[in-house]
This record gives C-alpha cells, sequence and structure tokens, in this order.
C-alpha cells in the first residue's frame, strides 16, 4: 500500500494557493483581531496583568500606524501601486526609507496594530493570533509579491533580498 499522506499535504497546500493576494491584508489584521477579541471574551483563562498597559499599546501602535503609513508615502513619490491584492502592477521598486530595514513594513505595522490589541485585553491565547497573521501574510501575501518583484525587477529585487530582511 503507497504512503499517499504527503501527496495529501502537498494537495491541500496546493488548493490553499487560491487564497493567494485574494484578502485584503487590513481585512485579515481585522479578522484576526475579531478572533483575539472573541478569545478574550469567551475563554475563561489565560488573563494577565500588563503594567504600563496604556503606555506600551500606546507606543507600539503608534509604531504600528508610521509602519504603515510611511510606507504608502514613499509608494506615492515613486510611482507605484500600494495595491496588494494586484502586485504585478508595481512599476517602481522602492528600497529607501524604512525599506533599508524590512522589504515589509507595512505587514510588520499591521502586526504591531494587531499585538497592540492583543495586550490591551491582556490574554494570553488572543496573542496566537499574532503569529498566525504573520503566517498567513507570509504565505498568501508575502511569498506571491516576492514572486512578481523577482520577474519584474530581476537582479535589481535580488540586492533588495540579499541586503533587507523580509520582516525585521
Amino acid at each position: 500500500m503507497a504512503d499517499n499522506h504527503g501527496i495529501s499535504i502537498i494537495t491541500a497546500v496546493t488548493r490553499m494557493n487560491w487564497l493567494e493576494t485574494r484578502l485584503p491584508p487590513p481585512l485579515v489584521l481585522l479578522l484576526c483581531a475579531l478572533l483575539a477579541w472573541l478569545s478574550a471574551r469567551f475563554i475563561p483563562f489565560g488573563t494577565f496583568e500588563l503594567p504600563f498597559r496604556e503606555a506600551i499599546v500606546a507606543v507600539i501602535a503608534a509604531v504600528g500606524i508610521a509602519l504603515n503609513l510611511l510606507p504608502k508615502i514613499l509608494f506615492q513619490r515613486a510611482g507605484t501601486t500600494v495595491n496588494p491584492l494586484h502586485p504585478a502592477r508595481s512599476s517602481q521598486l522602492v528600497t529607501t526609507g524604512i525599506y533599508r530595514y524590512s522589504r515589509n513594513p507595512m505587514y510588520l505595522g499591521q502586526a504591531l496594530l494587531l499585538l497592540a490589541c492583543c495586550l490591551w485585553w491582556q490574554h494570553l491565547p488572543g496573542l496566537l493570533v499574532v503569529p498566525a497573521f504573520v503566517l498567513y501574510i507570509t504565505h498568501f501575501q508575502i511569498l506571491p509579491e516576492e514572486r512578481q518583484l523577482s520577474l519584474h525587477f530581476a537582479a535589481e529585487f535580488q540586492q533588495f533580498r540579499n541586503r533587507t530582511r523580509r520582516w525585521l
């Protein structure tokens, strides 16, 4: 009898590829935040007290907002699309400013906003949505974007990849 377990996993992953660049990342962020909020509301264990919660959450949220706005300004100046659902429409590769430190500052900012929400709710199980968000965005948004950027900006994108981390 043949072992089809490996084939079934590959088939399942392939079937999920239809999700690539289909859901706007802000929607994924909101869905994850809703899941974390529901977790905090209905799971009766895992609460914690975060000292200086207001200050910590405010700083993390402010950095998250900045990481969402600054790249949009850079994209506008470069005259390229900011629409994550159509990475093939990119007309310029932006590698300056915040992009010297992260290839995906907008997604990093969204992850920080999600973290800020989860810390505000002070619920450990809800924090699990943050790595879930990062994994989802990496697989279904960033990797497809990188494939397109590799096609459009071959050598330039390879240099960018070599000197700049995907997240941080």
